[in-house]
């Protein structure tokens, strides 16, 4: 299997899933995606439905990177997905399943359930990728004797899920940048309490959106990035995604009982890489009807999948919100979708995006592309604060089950989608402790906690402040990288 940038019409550097593993950006800018994506027999889906986490994953990882041995995939999945990793289970749940599919009751016809996926050690899903992105990367860097320095943004989640799967690795340093001061207290304490050597959290004063571009523009100077050997964790690193593919099998197979059977999945998403994983899933032939793209009130994919125009907006006009994961007004994965919807063409997909660069927005919505769109199964809504505290409430009083805002984005709009007979799964993204405010705003109540994180936030916390400047952060990589 070969891959090409989402921009590289002509095919001129093909990648194995080892390079872009380590790669993150491509040089021109564009997102890495396969040649074309593998499909699923249903005779394969027949087989899946039987294995293990760890063994369904390793199926998975395997279409994708055939440069890999495949005992040596089975090996690290079987390391990475373990009832010990993935321990915080709530009570009446089976400790001994991965990714458990939680039903809530019967809506309008149909059954609507939450695929728990915040049960990892930072109790949010990013963990379900990104311990299995740390392995992947000590093993590719230990057979190629070579180091990597990690550059990540993250809004609350990503940074802690990449910084505990790659505290202590060798040849692995993480530096990540996030938005000072606009996530919550639990996740701020999660990173910055943290104080292994290997790890350099950068708090900056902006949004995570100028964190992101500024991960871009150092990635984006190739020179930089080999001299000082910069990758990424962030979803726009294509092996991370491939890992999050999991899940949807694994919440499918959970909700069905044959192959026939079709189930919609609702995902809170910002950066589009939860839901663009779902894509890559239906790609390959997994029966689902609908991906309900929900966002909190930074809309601009809500506004795409519904008017074909995606408006890009400034640091100015993003706005704060109580899911602030989801705080994001440029959804960097969106470029892998339209690279599909334009059917792999890169060079308009590199004017699009330049057109973006130049003018902040694009317009699909006279295209035969967008009349098209309609086929991939999206569709969208958005939640506001009150909706979230309502959403909250109503779960907790009708289905005793306790829920985050960013999931409660995701039934919010979940709800506006449902159809009798088709399962709708809505992805859980992380437990309630880590949003506690929110939480008590809406029960009157805090939420339970684990136990090993209790004291998270009187924990001494070690960051660098720094400024909303490129500059700022490649000279901070430098003095570090090379002492």
């Amino acid at each position: 299997m070969r891959y090409f940038s989402t921009r590289d019409s002509a095919r001129l550097t093909p990648k194995t899933f080892s390079d872009i593993l380590l790669a993150g950006l491509a040089d021109d800018g564009g997102l890495f995606l396969p040649e074309s994506y593998p499909r699923v027999t249903l005779a394969e889906l027949a087989q899946w439905r039987q294995l293990s986490y760890a063994e369904l994953a390793a199926q998975v990882l395997g279409k994708f990177a055939p440069d890999i041995a495949q005992h040596d995939i089975a090996k690290l999945c079987a390391q990475t997905y373990t009832a010990d990793n993935y321990s915080h289970i709530r009570k009446g749940q089976d400790a001994s399943q991965i990714a458990p599919l939680q039903w809530l009751g019967e809506e309008s016809g149909t059954r609507l359930g939450l695929l728990c996926l915040s049960h990892g050690p930072t109790l949010a899903f990013k963990d379900m990728a990104m311990q299995l992105l740390g392995k992947l990367f000590e093993y590719t860097l230990a057979a190629r004797n070579q180091t990597i320095n990690i550059l990540g943004a993250t809004s609350g989640d990503t940074g802690s899920a990449a910084e505990y799967a790659m505290r202590g690795k060798r040849g692995i340093r993480v530096f990540m940048l996030s938005p000072r001061g606009k996530m919550s207290a639990f996740q701020t304490a999660q990173m910055f309490s943290l104080q292994d050597p290997n790890i350099f959290n950068i708090a900056v004063d902006g949004v995570f959106d100028q964190c992101q571009d500024m991960v871009k523009a150092v990635s984006g100077d190739a020179q930089f990035k080999s001299r000082y050997q910069i990758g990424t964790v962030n979803s726009i690193n294509w092996a991370r995604i491939v890992a999050q593919v999991v899940y949807y099998f694994k919440g499918y197979f959970a909700a069905t009982t044959d192959n026939a059977q079709k189930v919609s999945f609702a995902v809170p998403t910002g950066n589009f890489g939860n839901v663009c994983a779902g894509h890559i899933a239906r790609m390959m032939g997994l029966p689902i009807a609908q991906l309900v793209v929900a966002t909190n009130e930074n809309d601009v994919l809500d506004e795409f999948f519904r008017r074909g125009v995606y408006r890009a907006r400034s640091a100015a006009q993003t706005m704060q919100t109580s899911s602030p994961s989801m705080d994001i007004a440029k959804a960097s994965n969106l470029e892998r979708f339209i690279a599909d919807l334009f059917l792999r063409d890169g060079a308009r997909v590199t004017d699009l995006f330049a057109q973006l660069a130049q003018q902040s927005a694009f317009d699909i919505s006279s295209t035969p592309e967008f009349a098209r769109m309609k086929e991939y199964g999206f569709v969208s809504g958005h939640s506001t604060h009150a909706q979230r505290l309502a959403t909250v409430r109503d779960i907790a009083k009708r289905y005793h089950w306790v829920i985050d805002p960013h999931t409660a984005d995701g039934l919010s709009v979940a709800r506006a989608y449902l159809q009798p007979g088709i399962p709708m799964i809505v992805l859980e993204t992380a437990l309630p402790a880590k949003f506690s405010l929110m939480v008590q705003e809406a029960l009157g109540v805090e939420p339970e906690c684990p136990a090993n994180y209790r004291n998270v936030e009187q924990l001494p916390q070690r960051f660098t402040p720094m400024a909303a400047d490129v500059d700022a952060v490649k000279q901070f990589l430098a003095t570090h990288i090379t002492q």
